[in-house]
């Protein structure tokens, strides 16, 4: 049964094998340069992530060639899925908008998750520390202890100014273990911490 499809399998590992190799490859340069720049190791899994979802629609059509499905039998599902993706991303530009500068802010921007900054906004200015940077915004948590969410979009458009580096916040590293219950101890620590 498999002695029909020898050639398409061993193509098929061949490719997957490519794919691990590249996988291995980018996902060293990511942690290096998250390592380099002291980022920190979640987003970097973040960004990997972005990575694996790129390489899977990159050979995903190199899968197709070599099983030699026909391009008319896929066209149908194809047209029909690219048109629903198409009318959610145009409805909803900014959370493309979003994670591409989620994306710019790992790689490129000085402040990392910890960080005092004040966000130079002419409406709503704000000086707070990161708590944590995601896909599509950033957790910040002011002085009176409250958590405030802005956009990755708007990070990039709006002046920010590092006031001060490395500020204790409850993030913890994968590496260490957090406290059972950490939410109320935390918060004071960020209040005291911002007061000084």
């Amino acid at each position: 049964m498999f002695a029909n499809y020898q050639h398409q399998i061993i193509q098929t590992l061949v490719l997957i094998g490519i794919l691990i190799f590249f996988r291995i490859v980018i996902t060293y340069f990511v942690k290096r340069f998250s390592q380099r720049k002291n980022k920190v190791a979640k987003r970097a899994n973040l960004i990997m992530k972005y990575v694996d979802f790129a390489l899977i629609v990159l050979t995903s059509p190199i899968a197709f060639y070599i099983w030699s499905l026909e391009a008319k039998d896929l066209g149908v599902v194809a047209s029909s899925v690219f048109a629903i993706i198409g009318v959610g991303f145009f409805a909803q530009w900014s959370v493309l908008s979003n994670m591409t500068s989620g994306v710019v802010i790992f790689f490129t921007l000085p402040y990392k998750i910890g960080d005092k900054v004040k966000i130079h906004d002419k409406d709503f200015p704000i000086i707070a520390v990161i708590e944590d940077i995601k896909a599509f915004h950033i957790n910040l948590i002011t002085e009176d202890g409250g958590l405030h969410t802005y956009p990755n979009s708007l990070l990039l458009q709006k002046g920010v100014t590092i006031v001060e580096d490395g500020v204790r916040t409850r993030f913890v590293e994968e590496t260490e273990e957090a406290p059972l219950d950490s939410s109320n101890d935390n918060s004071e620590n960020v209040k005291e911490t911002l007061k000084d």
